[in-house]
């Protein structure tokens, strides 16, 4: 196999990746610390602790995190290792603790991650040298980032697109109503390149393209579609804009994301439905109360991107948020949640038959593109293929964007 600097030299801008990257553990362990231990990664959103001392563990490749909200009601996040002898400290996935006490011997530490008790040792150990590893995190608008580094990337860039368009969401007001893990027998990159274009979308997404105005571009946009395009983006834009929300101009075709020339790892932008739907269900009519501050079924869709593990859409009623992480160069696991107004009840305000379909119908469509793609990407015969410059742009941002990671 090649050394990494040499096969960085392979790749070809406007194409894929050569093979290699979707298989070598040279490569995983290269982007495990350049890309995963370096940047923000979503883990979950405020609403899931809703009490001090309620918590959850995000999981990736050989790091558990525990993420927690503090008896201060701030949310902080440590590693899951006992500082006595390194075992897990936390052995459930969620759960509600008053204290944090590891099982193997005892050691009891505080929800700000300050060791209390360590019965055995003698009187003159400092305490205060041995508590929980913090991690840094960040809270914007009931969406958490945690970052493994110990100086990460400025967050305030993404603090302010991510605050100013997804606050009226409701995301801090929210409950998670339902939520699926997958695991995925495909390398986490293969994940991002198919959300980063619709060229399949008419052959893989029947659900979504009836709601969605994705798939046209410049080359499939008949008069009459650039027509219902324009009606449904000035019908939105007034409703929008008596709602407070911003209302940036919406045209065919994905929006423009990563920038990777910038090294921007942030996205969030609102977007029409198709004339007859208002939220992302198969029918296209509401499935749960409104979210947030919303005083209008007429919102569109709120998208949300951060590299390298999370991306959300959001309606009117309801919002799904997807997020991964690698468990190996051809495994991922992955969660979707699907939240609601965290005053909607299930079976009265909502029911999951209606809630669900649309969003769990689609990612599992992609799904099984992806572990398709992975067999093939290890076929001996795979050669690195043209993007498309009018349908994968995306996908050559992001892998302009994955290579320039790699190679910091």
């Amino acid at each position: 196999m090649s050394s990494l600097p040499n096969l960085l030299t392979q790749y070809q801008p406007g194409f894929g990746l050569p093979r290699e990257f979707y298989q070598s553990k040279e490569v995983y362990q290269a982007e495990i610390e350049r890309i995963w231990r370096r940047g923000w990664l979503f883990v979950g959103h405020a609403c899931q602790l809703p009490k001090p001392g309620d918590y959850f563990v995000f999981e990736m490749d050989t790091d558990a995190i525990i993420i927690a909200r503090a008896e201060t009601d701030a949310i902080v996040a440590f590693h899951n290792v006992c500082r006595h002898r390194g075992s897990l400290v936390v052995t459930t996935p969620t759960g509600h603790a008053r204290r944090l006490v590891c099982p193997y011997h005892q050691w009891m530490y505080a929800l700000d991650g300050s060791l209390q008790t360590c019965r055995g040792m003698p009187e003159t150990l400092d305490k205060e040298l041995y508590g929980l590893l913090p991690v840094q995190v960040r809270e914007v608008a009931g969406l958490i980032f945690i970052s493994l580094a110990a100086s990460p990337p400025d967050f305030e860039p993404a603090q302010k697109i991510l605050a100013s368009l997804a606050q009226p969401q409701g995301f801090e007001r929210a409950r998670v109503a339902h939520s699926v893990d997958y695991t995925i027998r495909a390398n986490w990159k293969l994940i991002w390149e198919n959300n980063r274009e619709c060229y399949h979308c008419d052959a893989c997404h029947p659900q979504y393209i009836q709601a969605n105005f994705d798939r046209y571009d410049a080359e499939n946009l008949s008069e009459a579609i650039a027509r219902q395009i324009a009606l449904a983006t000035e019908r939105s834009r007034a409703r929008w804009e008596a709602q407070g929300l911003e209302a940036p101009p919406v045209h065919a075709g994905l929006f423009h994301f990563p920038d990777a020339a910038n090294n921007i790892w942030y996205s969030a932008n609102r977007t029409a439905l198709a004339e007859g739907y208002v939220t992302e269900s198969l029918n296209g009519q509401r499935v749960a109360p409104l979210m947030g501050a919303y005083t209008d079924e007429e919102v569109g869709t709120l998208r949300l991107r951060t590299l390298p593990n999370f991306w959300n859409h959001s309606s009117c009623d309801h919002a799904v948020s997807t997020w991964f992480a690698p468990a190996g160069p051809g495994l991922t696991r992955l969660r979707v949640m699907w939240l609601v107004a965290e005053t909607a009840q299930v079976e009265r305000d909502y029911v999951l038959e209606n809630l669900l379909p649309f969003w769990q119908l689609t990612s599992e469509q992609d799904w099984e593109i992806c572990e398709r793609v992975q067999r093939g990407v290890n076929s001996s015969a795979y050669q690195p293929g043209p993007l498309s410059p009018s349908k994968e742009y995306n996908v050559d941002d992001f892998l302009r964007w994955y290579i320039r990671q790699l190679s910091q």
